[in-house]
């Protein structure tokens, strides 16, 4: 049998790259039986039939990593992508992301794209996140800014790019390989929201060993694999820092006496956008159970 990586499904046939090779496969009907799905970025054994030379694949090999939205496995790095504007940076929305990503233990990188159309504001969306701790690259097709910091961020890994639509997802990886061909699409003057020009999840090889998903853009999102909202503390990098520290143990850092992390903010040792940020989303997840 032959090892390769499922890189796209599409009405019940999944194409898997083998060496410079993408084979047409089916998935044989115990996997259905079992309730299992193949996903895209799975590893897989297919063998090859001899009657009418269509792909099969066997066996799914054990998943280092599973995303729910997108359904993809064994991605390992996820690219944060926002634009400086056009549309306008969304630091909730962002937030949101890394908490995903965080909570799944994956590599985080942040870009910031058009950053030559308010080069200024990008740089001061790089310094709040640097602070928090993560790596921040400012990029733009137009200049090629950050192009190649980028190509080499990506290097030995399956990476996501994550991000609403409109803020260039497609076209910086098209600056990445001209081949891709992705479809861009512009940002509505109406409503400053970007056209969903991604429709289905599908992985791109860029070079050996490194992948990239592109995947649909999106505006909203659910925090649903949070069951505790009491968790979220643990997933924001600045937070989580000083949780332990407080009077209580079991504080959320919302209304609870001798709080470190109000205490952090009054000394302005926590960026007040973030804590800000921190609320909303806590205050999302405590509602989301009461309606259950």
């Amino acid at each position: 049998m032959l090892t390769g990586i499922i890189v796209k499904g599409i009405g019940g046939f999944y194409y898997v790259n083998v060496g410079d090779e993408v084979i047409e496969c089916r998935a044989r009907g115990i996997f259905r039986e079992q309730k299992i799905t193949p996903l895209v970025g799975d590893k897989v054994k297919i063998r090859i039939s001899s009657e009418d030379n269509s792909g099969y694949i066997e066996e799914i090999l054990e998943r280092e990593s599973v995303l729910i939205r997108p359904p993809v496995a064994n991605v390992t790095q996820v690219v944060v992508v926002s634009s400086v504007i056009n549309p306008d940076l969304n630091t909730w929305l962002l937030d949101k992301i890394l908490v995903m990503a965080e909570e799944r233990h994956l590599n985080i990188i942040i870009y910031i794209n058009k950053a030559d159309l308010d080069i200024e504001r990008a740089k001061e969306f790089k310094v709040l996140y640097e602070k928090v701790g993560y790596n921040v690259i400012l990029t733009s097709k137009l200049t090629k800014l950050g192009i190649e910091e980028l190509r080499a961020s990506l290097r030995n890994n399956t990476n996501v790019f994550a991000g609403p639509s409109g803020v260039g997802k497609s076209s910086l990886l098209n600056a990445l390989n001209p081949t891709f061909k992705l479809e861009t699409g512009e940002v509505s003057l109406k409503n400053k929201r970007g056209k969903h020009t991604t429709r289905h999840v599908e992985l791109l090889k860029l070079e050996k060993d490194t992948f990239i998903l592109d995947t649909p853009g999106f505006s909203s999102f659910d925090l649903d694999f949070i069951e505790d909202f009491r968790d979220l503390r643990h997933y924001f990098k600045d937070i989580e820092k000083y949780n332990g520290k407080c009077l209580f143990n079991t504080c959320i850092h919302l209304n609870e006496p001798k709080c470190a992390v109000k205490d952090a903010l009054e000394k302005g040792q926590l960026e007040k956008q973030r804590y800000e940020n921190y609320i909303l989303i806590l205050e999302e997840l405590k509602n989301r159970k009461r309606r259950y």
